[in-house]
């Protein structure tokens, strides 16, 4: 006990100085929610079969699961005038906003490049620049917060990435309001979404800017006597492999939870167009102006899914029971999902995605939470960038499983989403595996 009392506590972070950490997020997840309500809407548009489409979907978290790894561990052991890992997300974000620029743009370049290629390899990019700047916030908030302000600052951070959201999934529906173009030649993305993607780009690089000059990073020393690491420990060489082997239990069972989480949302976003677009507007044609008004309208509906997840974040620290308020949340998730089966009007669809934003309320805010509890500073980032695969991998899995599914769901899209809420279910029995426990340094902190 006296080797824990010997450690340095880290101080209280004012507000401001919280919300500053995480700000940058704000425009990175603008550029992540215009990804994910509109990469199927893109790849639909250039004429992929929706039985191929969750194959484009394994792009993604095949960057993540190879660049979040390697970034969080370059940057245990990187020491820049700007910090350690504030290089990496603004590099990241820089190339993202390149990226974002070209890939709505598909469609224009087919004189050089087969227009689904191109789409496929800016993809990747997208992804991967995206992974690289959205992780560096994550550990800002495990190398600088202390164990009592960490859910407060976790939950900022859910906040600025559901505002984020909310921003990036409204712009085509708000492009169109003003009197762009929704709809498009044969094979071209409409003036809605590219210019989504060009407003989107402008912001997260301004975001990231702002981050980048409020922030400062503890210099190595501050950071070792803050974190308990010693001159021995420093030396110690751990491969990925080695720190698998010395997880603690908690990483393996909140990546379970993880598993089912996130191959659900691989589904929401994989199939919620083509569902709504039959549901609602009942066509399945890509070009007609049915389908790409229910793309829109699929902004508007993850944009309520947003508003729900800010709304339940304010509502989770509440709980006494963190793994009651995490099971709970899952639960309601997936009965938004089922739900979709039964709503053919547009507006009672906010009912279920609103449901379904209390789920990724949680995902965002619990799993973190937990996790940097129960590991030392020393591999905070080598640790966050493996627990990325457990949103990773259930990504993968799930799309290369994904046409098979939607054959034996007989191609109806709206099947996939029932099965996402059946996964979140069995995500939330799941929860009650995981039992919490804490770093050397985190119960040096808990127990001021």
């Amino acid at each position: 006990m006296a080797e824990m009392n010997s450690l340095t506590c880290k101080p209280r972070l004012s507000f401001w100085t919280l919300w500053n950490i995480s700000f940058g997020f704000f425009g990175v997840q603008i550029a992540y929610a215009l990804q994910s309500a509109n990469v199927s809407r893109i790849f639909a548009t250039l004429r992929a079969d929706p039985h191929s489409l969750s194959y484009f979907w394994i792009l993604p978290p095949l960057a993540g699961i190879i660049v979040q790894p390697i970034v969080g561990s370059l940057s245990d052991r990187t020491w820049t005038r700007f910090g350690r890992r504030i290089p990496y997300l603004f590099i990241g974000s820089l190339v993202a906003v390149l990226v974002m620029c070209m890939l709505p743009n598909a469609g224009s370049f087919t004189h050089y490049i087969n227009a689904m290629l191109f789409g496929v390899i800016f993809l990747m990019l997208l992804d991967t620049s995206i992974n690289m700047a959205m992780q560096p916030f994550k550990m800002l908030v495990g190398d600088m917060v202390n164990e009592e302000q960490k859910g407060l600052a976790y939950s900022i951070q859910s906040f600025l990435c559901n505002a984020g959201s909310l921003v990036g999934y409204l712009f085509p529906f708000i492009f169109a309001l003003i009197g762009l173009q929704n709809t498009a030649a044969p094979g071209m993305v409409p003036d809605t979404v590219i210019y989504s993607f060009y407003i989107g780009a402008v912001i997260l690089i301004a975001c990231v800017i702002y981050t980048t000059v409020k922030v400062k990073e503890m210099p190595p020393k501050e950071f070792e006597a803050f974190h308990g690491i010693t001159a021995a420990e420093k030396k110690e060489k751990s491969d990925f492999v080695h720190l698998l082997v010395r997880a603690p239990k908690v990483f393996w069972t909140v990546g379970l939870v993880q598993f089912f989480c996130w191959a659900a949302f691989m589904y929401m976003w994989t199939y919620t167009n083509g569902a709504i677009a039959h549901q609602v507007w009942g066509t399945t044609d890509t070009a007609s102006a049915g389908y790409q008004a229910a793309g829109n309208w699929v902004g508007v509906l993850f944009a309520v899914q947003a508003i729900g997840s800010v709304i339940w974040a304010v509502i989770l620290p509440m709980f006494r029971s963190r793994k009651l308020a995490y099971a709970l949340s899952l639960f309601i998730g997936g009965v938004g999902f089922i739900s979709t089966l039964f709503i053919h009007n547009q507006y009672l669809l906010f009912i279920s995605y609103f449901l379904v934003g209390c789920a990724w309320a949680a995902m965002l805010a619990m799993p973190f939470t937990i996790l940097t509890n129960s590991i030392s500073g020393k591999n905070m980032g080598a640790y966050l960038g493996l627990f990325n695969g457990t949103i990773c991998i259930p990504q993968i899995v799930a799309a290369l499983v994904g046409g098979a599914l939607l054959h034996l769901v007989g191609g109806q899209q709206v099947g996939m989403l029932v099965l996402a809420g059946v996964l979140l279910i069995a995500g939330a029995a799941c929860v009650f595996i995981i039992k919490e426990t804490y770093s050397r340094h985190e119960e040096a902190e808990a127990g001021r």
